[in-house]
């Protein structure tokens, strides 16, 4: 677990709310909680690809742009992460604290 740990560090970023809003809109904003979660409240503009999905739907994700990722308390992000550094992808960020700790807007489904 602990190795798990800080290899995520390694390969992935955990900014602030403040710093993560500076840059997402120029971004790819995944939200890896399941489909219930997310039409409970996600952020703006995210997209939903799950964890338990995003083996099957990596291709949705171009390697060559930075990817912001979030979930409710940042460890699936961190198993996200993982996978997505093994598609290539370089610039990768995580939400410190994960949506529960957001507090910018929000979208539900109605």
């Amino acid at each position: 677990m602990v190795v798990s740990y800080i290899y995520q560090q390694r390969i992935m970023k955990t900014l602030t709310e403040e710093e993560f809003r500076a840059g997402y809109r120029k971004a790819q904003l995944i939200d890896v909680r399941e489909p219930n979660e997310f039409e409970g409240g996600h952020i703006l503009g995210a997209r939903n690809i799950p964890l338990s999905q995003l083996k099957q739907r990596k291709a949705e994700i171009r390697p060559d742009k930075p990817v912001y990722l979030y979930c409710q308390n940042s460890v699936r992000s961190g198993r996200a992460a993982q996978m997505l550094k093994k598609h290539g992808c370089q610039e990768i960020y995580n939400l410190k604290g994960g949506f529960k700790k957001w507090t910018g807007k929000i979208k539900t489904k109605k």
